[in-house]
């Protein structure tokens, strides 16, 4: 995946390759001595986990300027005793604990989730005015300091249809998403079904939302294959393309590069405006 991704043009920026090119093998006839197989699980979770946490080290020591991380298989990681519900919270932990918030940039839509891998009947629980507050917080300072937009224009989309109807499908946007938009000075809370239009017409610069897939969904429909992950709040830029392992396609050279090809590219223009 990287090559082809990197196949697709020259990059400005000088690379450092961490991982494993390892493979195992399992037990055969004498004869034929062992036979070639793809890697374990708990074996590629510990080469990811470790290629990760060897990515923060030289991050915070400054020898490099951003990370870009490619698909990570959670189970396997969790496997590898890197029990975390995703690279999101992993990068959390090795940064020193900060708070973070997850965003999916595709073209002019940026999403941001204020909950990320957690059942949906926990969601109502997890969206707190605080926790969306932080949120916007986190989504400010990043537009501001890794995109280089001096007022940063944001939305809360609702958590239900119409945004609650006055009440009538729930009071979760009255009590909890509308003080959290009037002290983020945000727009909302906006349904769903129409703040991703007006964010792709322009009118806001990041979109927070309650939960993972409302959010995923948007970008992944405004632009699969070339929607780039983004970790903020940490003291350096993390990108990953928006899609998963996709391991029922593994080594048959089919896959579509571009999402890590827009990482790539996405990681070198926030590294950056990072360091100035």
């Amino acid at each position: 995946m990287i090559e082809k991704a990197l196949a697709l043009g020259p990059l400005d920026a000088d690379l450092v390759f961490l991982g494993s090119g390892e493979r195992g093998t399992v037990p055969s006839d004498a004869a034929a001595g062992p036979a070639p197989r793809s890697l374990l699980p708990e074996q590629a979770g510990r080469i990811a986990g470790e290629a990760v946490t060897e990515a923060v080290r030289l991050a915070l020591a400054g020898d490099v300027d951003a990370i870009v991380t490619g698909p990570v298989h959670k189970h396997a990681l969790h496997l590898a005793g890197f029990r975390y519900p995703g690279l999101t919270e992993l990068l959390s932990h090795l940064a020193g604990d900060v708070d973070v918030a997850m965003m999916l940039a595709a073209g002019k839509l940026r999403v941001v989730l204020v909950t990320t891998h957690i059942p949906l009947k926990d969601v109502a629980a997890q969206v707190t005015t605080d926790r969306v507050v932080r949120c916007g917080r986190i989504t400010e300072r990043a537009l501001r300091d890794w995109w280089g937009i001096a007022a940063p224009r944001l939305a809360v989309c609702a958590l239900n249809p119409h945004a609650g109807e006055s009440g009538l499908f729930g009071d979760e946007d009255a009590r909890v998403l509308e003080p959290a938009a009037r002290t983020l000075a945000a727009a909302g809370p906006l349904p769903a079904d129409t703040v991703f239009v007006r964010a792709l017409r322009g009118e806001f610069d990041a979109v927070l939302t309650p939960y993972h897939d409302v959010g995923m969904t948007a970008v992944k429909v405004a632009g699969f294959g070339t929607g780039v992950n983004v970790t903020l709040g940490l003291p350096f830029p993390r990108v990953a393309p928006d899609h998963g392992t996709a391991l029922d396609i593994v080594g048959k050279g089919v896959a579509d590069p571009g999402s890590m090809r827009a990482a790539l590219e996405l990681g070198v223009e926030l590294a950056r405006r990072a360091a100035r």
